[in-house]
């Protein structure tokens, strides 16, 4: 096989994974607490024909090599963990996170997962859980039955005004937890991510202290997604890929001559 069908073909292979990329962060740019992703490329390993500094002669050397390349290819997807902009709720529940921090929910096996997305709400109990699969916030916080309203300071402390009661009565503590490195978190879909090796264990600690966010109450952070910017990116994976793409055709007209005249 002609080196630029291959070359080329693995230049397709990695453009259509980064349109993939593109296509989910566009996708998700109106999910609640979404984290844009990138794609990473590689190039792949060389052909070394020439050694730069091989000897050409007793006294001189090669001041460069003849070195071919074999191609691309996407190693990694990275998760950019920018603010997002913020939007203005009138529900008490609606938590959002200013500045660094995951809050951590129980998930059905035991195990903690973190997200951004502080759309909360109640279960049956008056525990508050996520919207979608109604999984519990960590530490647990439960709002009693005859709570008249709800309130979350900036440290994450929940009170509550109850029927008869001049004084608010705290019912919790929301906490947040930090990573070493974020971008090491597994997302797992519907907004939570999970701990890996490479993340750093969880550090959990108050709203508002060193290195921990404050928590906006009546308040969501919208995707960190530019929809401008993504569709320029997208514009410029077509352009590459349509380049690879003529670079076969020209290869495969190359070829086909050599079949006819020969």
């Amino acid at each position: 096989m002609n080196p630029a069908l291959w070359i080329s073909k693995t230049g397709l292979d990695a453009q259509t994974k980064d349109i993939a990329v593109i296509s989910n962060n566009l996708a998700n740019a109106s999910t609640v607490g979404f984290k844009k992703s990138r794609a990473v490329f590689e190039d792949l390993l060389y052909q070394n024909i020439n050694q730069p500094g091989g000897r050409t002669a007793q006294d001189t050397e090669a001041p460069s090599g003849l070195m071919l390349g074999a191609g691309t290819k996407v190693v990694a997807t990275q998760k950019i963990h920018t603010q997002g902009d913020m939007i203005t709720t009138d529900n008490a529940l609606d938590l959002m996170v200013q500045g660094e921090g995951f809050f951590e929910v129980l998930m059905p096996d035991g195990s903690s997962a973190y997200t951004r997305n502080g759309q909360f709400t109640m279960d049956e109990e008056g525990n508050m859980v996520t919207p979608g699969a109604g999984y519990l916030i960590q530490p647990q916080v439960t709002i009693p039955e005859d709570a008249l309203s709800i309130i979350v300071s900036q440290d994450g402390e929940v009170s509550v005004t109850l029927q008869g009661q001049a004084d608010p009565a705290v019912v919790g503590q929301i906490n947040l937890s930090n990573f070493v490195n974020p971008t090491g978190l597994e997302p797992i879909g519907q907004n939570l991510y999970t701990e890996t090796a490479v993340s750093g264990a969880p550090q959990e600690g108050v709203p508002g202290l060193e290195g921990y966010g404050m928590l906006v109450q009546g308040a969501l952070e919208t995707s960190n997604v530019n929809t401008t910017e993504e569709l320029v990116n997208l514009i410029e994976s077509q352009r590459v890929y349509e380049m690879n793409s003529k670079v076969i055709s020209a290869v495969d007209q190359m070829l086909s001559y050599i079949n006819q005249q020969l």
